[in-house]
């Protein structure tokens, strides 16, 4: 089972990238985060025609989230992380596909920081590791997957010197994430590649795809459950290098049936 998580910078205008994507890779499962798109303008008779049935949470001009299931039905759990009745930022998601609960977020940026939207963000990740925990406490297979907007270490920046006022990478974030994980949760991308450098997203300015000048922020986090089936993951560098393409790179991971 193919799961894929995809920050794919505008579901609309970057159609043409994400179809092409879908069609070479065919993950099962697809993840995707920052749809900016409103609920009614999902382009969902497109992702129909690619072999993909899709639940979204949508919002105009900002956030949104889906997830894509090929050949297999979804059955939403949830729309919105619980916590904040007054929340109304589309970025959390929840689904049943193929007997493992799949669960897809667009955590707050946060920046800047300090100020009201780092405040958002902490505040998030609180309500974030609640519902998680709760997760965990079913005892279901669950991905918690999308993009975090946290780099949990230095290892995953390039020069993370540079970032040390950053939102993204300031240790309220790092500790909220690694509390998240110490929950009992499993980061797979470090779970197989411990000490290599790894990253998922390049910034559009100075080259830094070309450069190699990156950031790992678009995590999977596995259960217990889950954990014991992963066989093999991998980030689709190459899809950063196509034209009109998202700042984010498609990461996937792959788990044994």
């Amino acid at each position: 089972m193919k799961i894929a998580t995809y920050n794919v910078n505008g579901v609309n205008g970057r159609l043409p990238v994400l179809l092409r994507w879908l069609n070479e890779e065919q993950p099962d499962v697809a993840c995707l985060q920052e749809l900016k798109a409103p609920q009614e303008n999902f382009p969902l008779q497109a992702i129909n025609d690619a072999g993909y049935n899709a639940i979204w949470h949508g919002q105009k001009s900002w956030n949104g989230v889906a997830i894509l299931a090929r050949g297999m039905d979804i059955q939403e759990r949830r729309k919105g992380l619980p916590g904040d009745e007054d929340d109304s930022q589309s970025r959390y998601i929840e689904a049943l596909v193929n007997d493992v609960v799949i669960a897809c977020l667009y955590l707050p940026n946060g920046n800047p920081a300090p100020g009201p939207k780092f405040d958002y963000k902490l505040a998030w990740f609180e309500r974030l590791k609640i519902h998680a925990a709760e997760l965990l406490a079913s005892g279901l297979p669950v991905v918690l997957t999308g993009d975090y907007n946290v780099m949990p270490t230095e290892l995953d920046a390039y020069k993370p010197e540079r970032w040390v006022e950053d939102a993204l990478f300031r240790p309220e974030t790092r500790l909220a994430f690694k509390t998240l994980v110490e929950q009992g949760w499993t980061d797979a991308i470090r779970k197989l590649y411990p000490t290599e450098v790894i990253y998922t997203f390049f910034d559009y300015f100075r080259n830094a795809y070309g450069r190699n000048a990156g950031l790992r922020i678009d995590h999977f986090l596995l259960s217990p459950q889950v954990e014991g089936r992963l066989k093999t993951a991998a980030v689709d560098l190459h899809v950063r290098g196509w034209e009109k393409t998202s700042d984010h790179c498609p990461v996937w991971i792959d788990l044994a049936d």
